[in-house]
């Protein structure tokens, strides 16, 4: 089931009048429930380290709240890397993981000592001309082309941007060896929220063979293990709750059958499954429109939240208050002007009147972090729900003067 709001109409009717619609609202408690349970389900595997794709919520608060459960970071960008340092992460806390890398890319990453995990075998030059001395410990990306099966959102491996193929591990490998890298890990990422307990522990056998591989061929013992993200979470009414616990701890089976009582360390990179049912996009009825088809148009638009228009991902929409009344069959729409903005399509509602408030499901991660400023749309704010059940303003509404900030006229 999609994650329920866990305050009252009353509650929420304050906090909407206290800062304005829409606003996407985080659960403080929800977060740190679901990191403890993320931590428990891999506890019995060696060396387990969970790093939060920053990708998913790049909100500084958010991450302090992961990093004081344990969590590292896993970044991509110049930008990503930035929010660690000025929160305090840096090291191996960090693992940078990016695609079409830059010498600046490399050069902010190499000055946090993050873990490099490098996607293609042509940016091994690349790194080597960015930095004073190749870094001792090297990660490669591996794409498994026609081995592993993705999905709609980030695709089939073997038509996918991302890695090096199976072809090109021990050149790769080989190469850092001998540009000096000493301390090696694997990782690979093919599906996004991915609802199949089996696909997880599959994909540590693969890397695992893989891992055996390099010892054999190179004499490298693989230090860790990255087994990437993509634990899925109940988005529609009738998905099921991922069993993490059971993905835990088949690939703790996996590893000890394979390596013995000293495997490489586990990691994972999880943005979803942590923070995305801990978070919701509270929207108001601007106004009901009635011509081929009924349309409940919203203040809030797809610049708010990306994923129902760009790839049909489905919310699942609730309206407090009025869980018990009669429905209707309408679209649930924003203010761009592009026909592709909306939240819902022939969705069953409450009868809905103009001011009544809406709750978008399941946006804690990949929701305000995709907004953008098309049609000069102001990304909107973010409010904590903290533990005592006060709020807190964790990133205000952006202004005009933030959007004509970097014109020149």
């Amino acid at each position: 089931m999609p994650s329920a709001l866990p305050i009252s109409l009353e509650k929420l009717e304050e906090i909407a009048q206290k800062y304005g619609t829409p606003f996407h609202l985080y659960d403080e408690k929800i977060i740190k429930n679901r990191a403890q349970k993320l931590k428990n389900a891999f506890k019995k595997t060696n060396g387990f380290r969970q790093y939060f794709a920053v990708k998913g919520n790049p909100n500084p608060q958010i991450l302090k709240i992961f990093s004081a459960e344990g969590f590292g970071m896993d970044t991509s960008s110049i930008a990503e890397l930035e929010l660690c340092k000025r929160i305090g992460i840096s090291g191996e806390n960090i693992m940078f993981s990016s695609n079409g890398t830059s010498i600046l890319d490399f050069q902010k990453a190499y000055e946090l000592g993050a873990i490099i995990n490098i996607d293609d075998i042509s940016l091994i030059d690349i790194l080597r001309e960015a930095v004073p001395k190749f870094p001792e410990l090297i990660c490669f990306r591996i794409n498994p082309g026609n081995l592993k099966k993705g999905n709609e959102i980030i695709g089939n491996p073997i038509e996918a941007k991302f890695g090096i193929t199976m072809d090109q591990i021990l050149p790769a490998y080989r190469k850092a060896q001998e540009l000096g890298a000493k301390r090696f890990g694997i990782h690979t990422m093919t599906g996004s929220n991915m609802l199949d307990e089996q696909y997880f522990p599959e994909t540590a056998i693969l890397l695992s063979n893989i891992a055996l591989q390099l010892q054999k061929e190179l004499g490298i013992t693989v230090e860790f293990i990255n087994i990437g993200g993509g634990f899925g979470i109940p988005y529609r009414p009738n998905d099921h709750d991922l069993d993490i616990e059971k993905i835990g701890s088949d690939i703790e089976k996996v590893l000890h059958t394979t390596f013995g009582e000293n495997p490489p360390k586990l990691f994972t990179e999880s943005g979803r499954w942590p923070i995305g049912p801990a978070g919701w996009l509270v929207t108001r009825v601007n106004n009901k429109k009635e011509i081929y088809k009924k349309y409940a148009v919203m203040d809030a638009c797809m610049a708010d939240l990306m994923r129902p228009g760009m790839y049909g991902a489905y919310h699942h929409i609730t309206v407090p208050g009025k869980e018990n009344e009669n429905t209707e069959k309408i679209d649930v729409v924003g203010s761009l002007c592009e026909n592709n903005d909306k939240f819902a399509i022939d969705r069953e509602l409450p009868k809905l009147e103009r001011g009544d408030l809406l709750v978008i499901h399941d946006t804690g991660a990949h929701g305000r972090a995709m907004c953008f400023n098309y049609n000069g749309k102001l990304r909107t704010q973010e409010v904590l729900l903290q533990e005592d059940g006060t709020t807190r303003l964790i990133r205000r509404k952006e202004t005009l003067e933030d959007y004509f900030a970097t014109l020149l006229f």
